[in-house]
């Protein structure tokens, strides 16, 4: 247990914060799986959207500092490959 006044408002601020941080990657997760059950589906056009919604998910944890900059550009990266992948096939 904290000693302290201070230690006992880092615990609070701490533990208030890592519940939103974990909020905000489950958000990240789910609109990242929800865009992968759609492309599995080969639902293209539903696809895409979900991409978009995944990618502005993506943007906002990136800019809130939960996930770096450069993970957000990678896991979007991926994400479009994914689908431009699955487009060209299907064509």
């Amino acid at each position: 247990m904290p000693n302290t006044k201070q230690a006992l408002k880092r615990m609070r601020v701490t533990a208030k914060r890592t519940a939103g941080n974990r909020h905000i990657k489950s958000t990240v997760k789910t609109a990242v799986r929800q865009f992968s059950d759609t492309l599995a589906q080969g639902n293209l056009d539903n696809a895409a959207d979900k991409l978009i919604t995944a990618t502005r998910t993506i943007d906002k944890a990136a800019s809130k500092g939960v996930v770096h900059k450069n993970a957000a550009a990678r896991k979007k990266s991926r994400l479009t490959k994914r689908l431009n992948k699955s487009s060209a096939a299907a064509q």
